[in-house]
């Protein structure tokens, strides 16, 4: 199919162990493998003696334990999130405890777009609503310590909070899950929005960054070519649902079953929230039309 894409899922992080991965950086894999996270978070440390800590991952003792023995006679000054995903974000309270160390975020967890009526929360149940950051950094703004400064990258899409992590004076992009080698990016609305994702797709192409260390797998040191296949991946599907819908009204599980060939069960509701961000772009640009707001209940038609 012209929309498959090949992945790099060859990575061979050990959980608990610290890799210097670049100059200045080091990676620690959490224990935390699942389908939607590969073999775990990955953390990073970057700088060195007063350092800072990207993405601590999940609340696990084990892995806390490794970013406080990785960071030993150094002070880990802040903490940084790509977004509020619980799977980044969980360690945090214990880090900070532990560290008094500041967090930086673009915000708390929210919704891409307002609620529709009668969907009364969030369909991310991954979303860590408790988190609030100490320092709220928008797009452009910088975190600096010793030897190292990290500008921020507003990348929403995957969650209207993301951002990438820029390491200046080097070619290297914290990606967090907006970019990663080894599966697209799940955007599930209402926390993501399928507009918002390409669109940041698109800013990272004009980027100077080529080297992307993800929040899960491994680094591609190919990145504008990485982005490119995944803007095109994203076109094929919507051209796939198209397709569909010349022939027949539609509604998400059937749309899911005839363009997610071979698709693992794991990942059927996954597949229906990206399907649904999908068609929720559509009508957006006025190619595809419901009755009501986009729903995963929905029945589809080309707009007329």
């Amino acid at each position: 199919m012209p929309d498959e894409l090949s992945f790099d899922r060859d990575f061979r992080a050990e959980p608990g162990r610290a890799d210097e991965v670049a100059a200045g950086v080091r990676r620690v894999l959490a224990p935390n493998p699942s389908p939607f996270t590969f073999t775990g978070t990955c953390s990073y440390i970057v700088g060195r003696g007063r350092v800072a800590v990207i993405d601590p991952g999940p609340n696990d003792p084990a892995h806390i334990d490794a970013l406080l023995n990785a960071t030993r006679g150094e002070t880990i000054a802040q903490i940084l999130l790509t977004h509020t995903h619980r799977d980044h974000t969980a360690a945090v309270p214990v880090l900070k405890e532990r560290t008094g160390a500041q967090t930086y975020a673009e915000g708390p967890h929210r919704a891409a777009r307002p609620l529709h009526e009668g969907e009364a929360v969030p369909l991310d149940a991954g979303g860590d609503y408790d988190f609030v950051p100490d320092v709220r950094i928008g797009d452009g703004g910088l975190i600096e310590g010793p030897d190292y400064a990290l500008e921020a990258v507003a990348t929403p899409g995957h969650t209207a909070n993301h951002l990438a992590f820029a390491l200046k004076d080097s070619k290297i992009l914290f990606s967090g899950d907006h970019v990663m080698a080894w599966s697209t990016s799940i955007v599930a609305p209402p926390d993501g929005s399928m507009g918002d994702y390409l669109a940041s797709l698109e800013k990272l192409k004009t980027r100077p960054e080529t080297r992307y260390f993800p929040g899960h797998g491994p680094e591609t040191r190919e990145a504008h070519e990485l982005v490119e296949r995944y803007i095109a991946h994203r076109g094929a599907r919507e051209a796939a649902i198209l397709r569909k819908l010349e022939r027949e009204e539609s509604g998400v599980p059937a749309l899911v079953q005839a363009i997610y060939i071979g698709l693992d069960p794991k990942l059927r509701r996954a597949a229906a929230m990206t399907m649904l961000a999908h068609l929720e772009h559509l009508v957006g640009r006025g190619l595809v039309a419901t009755d009501g707001p986009p729903s995963l209940s929905g029945v589809y038609r080309l707009a007329r």
